[in-house]
């Protein structure tokens, strides 16, 4: 059998049975040593016989050794990576600890919010809901780029025309939101937030769209000037069952990418061949989180380095927890739910993260669909224009750090830049890390930076909004 070496080699097993008290057999008796695979899923070999038929046990055929050459399983030579009890273990122990927040804030206050009377008051008055009204206008700036895009694609705009009118689209996607929830009293910052980041998702899809459609117009200008040199009618050549430009321009394809799962604009996507409803079920019932921050504005307030640093590693854990009950939550469950209703094939959303051993890794691998959004429509197109390394990945961080900034700063109303310089300090981080720390050394720095840096960036804004919201008004009074 194949040698796979170290723990992860050949298992061996012992042949034949105790000796007896007067058997013939010792310590220098031959030993009968059979390999089995990796696995063992070999059979047994069978006890040697006598000329009689029977168990050869005194001969002495036995394997006298207990112990060979192997490592624990948790050593990394050991090639042991099943732990899957060990996730099990973690997700038990996290239900467990937010069933007790969950009934605990029950007991506290009771049912805060009502389903049915959330629904009666929004049927009543519909304006009261700012948030989900601007969610609903969004499909207007959608719809918007869909007909630049038809008419580019029978000419009817020249390319310049067409850039123009996607740029002034897209500003506005950006602009309106922000507008609104600076200048509407009514909107939360909860809504704003969501609203945010539903028109910042539709800015990011949309300038996939229209690359991506951009991308086709220029192929097939390419494949009918080649045609036509060489006086033959151009041909798609479309395979069967798979969709060409410009037959993508349709609602259909419009809102199925809206919806996806993805910030990356195809025109024929990877699609599962049925629903699975017990996967659905599974993902559906793993949708919930619970996060609350309390108490930590009075040490801020005096200034008070030493209980700062206390509340912030009090914090910091089950900041982290909650961090980690997102992740789960959204990107494992909420898209692989939202991938399975829609049979969206590609279900990356996300890679090893957890086994980062510099900062770049990390950014890279824990959300895979801005990673491909930013590499596809960012970085990459800044390199053909000829930019060095370098200066991309500064600019993909800096348009991170806008994005962060931007989802904060307007639905609190200020500007403090915790994000924005939070974002824009990893690329020094980065350095950082790589240069001075290797391995299992660089996990732990990265796992670190998790743990603090978040909660450092969420006091930030708590303790500037909780002085200009309650200290402010209490000053002036």
């Amino acid at each position: 059998m194949g040698d796979r070496g170290g723990a992860g080699g050949s298992r061996r097993r012992r042949t034949g049975s105790r000796p007896s008290s007067q058997g013939g057999g010792g310590p220098a008796a031959a030993e009968e040593v059979r390999d089995v695979g990796p696995a063992g899923d070999a059979p047994a070999p069978a006890p040697d016989k006598d000329e009689n038929g029977g168990s050869d046990v005194g001969s002495g055929h036995w394997d006298l050794r207990c112990h060979r050459l192997q490592d624990s399983l948790f050593s990394s030579d050991s090639g042991f990576s099943n732990y899957r009890g060990i996730l099990n273990w973690c997700v038990v122990m996290l239900i467990l600890s937010n069933a007790r927040l969950f009934l605990e804030n029950l007991i506290k206050y009771g049912i805060l919010v009502d389903p049915i009377q959330v629904v009666s008051l929004f049927l009543k008055d519909p304006y009261s809901w700012p948030a989900l009204c601007l969610v609903i206008v969004a499909n207007v700036f959608a719809v918007a780029a869909f007909q630049v895009e038809k008419r580019l694609a029978v000419g009817a705009l020249t390319e310049q025309a067409g850039l123009l009118l996607h740029v002034v689209n897209l500003a506005t996607i950006l602009c309106f939101p922000a507008a609104v929830a600076l200048l509407l009293e009514s909107i939360t910052p909860v809504g704003s937030v969501l609203a945010l980041m539903a028109y910042t998702i539709l800015f990011l899809k949309l300038v996939s769209y229209r690359d991506v459609n951009l991308w086709c117009r220029e192929r097939r200008a390419k494949a009918r000037a080649k045609a036509a040199s060489a006086g033959k009618k151009a041909n798609g050549g479309a395979a069967p069952r798979t969709v060409s430009y410009p037959d993508n321009l349709t609602y259909r394809d419009l809102y199925y990418f809206l919806f996806a799962p993805t910030l990356c604009y195809e025109l024929n996507f990877p699609r599962s061949p049925r629903i699975r409803k017990r996967f659905l079920l599974r993902r559906l019932l793993e949708m919930w989180m619970v996060p609350t921050i309390q108490n930590s504005m009075k040490p801020f307030k005096d200034m008070d380095y030493s209980r700062i640093i206390e509340r912030l590693l009090k914090l910091a854990v089950p900041n982290h927890l909650i961090w980690l009950i997102f992740f789960y939550w959204f990107f494992h469950s909420c898209t692989n739910a939202v991938a399975e209703l829609m049979r969206f094939g590609d279900r990356e959303f996300y890679r090893d993260w957890w086994n980062s051993e510099s900062v770049t890794y990390f950014w890279q691998n824990w959300n895979i669909p801005v990673h491909r959004w930013c590499l596809r429509h960012f970085y990459k197109p800044m390199l053909r224009r000829g930019s060095s390394k370098w200066l991309a990945r500064t600019g993909v961080f800096f348009a991170s750090a806008f994005f962060h900034e931007y989802l904060v700063s307007v639905p609190l109303h200020m500007f403090r830049l915790w994000a924005f310089t939070g974002m824009m300090a990893q690329i020094p981080l980065a350095w950082l890390v790589s240069r001075f720390f290797q391995g299992n050394y660089g996990n732990a720095a990265v796992w670190l930076t998790l743990i603090i840096g978040q909660p450092v960036a969420v006091l930030m804004y708590v303790h500037d909004y909780y002085v200009l919201n309650y200290e402010a008004p209490v000053a002036g009074a």
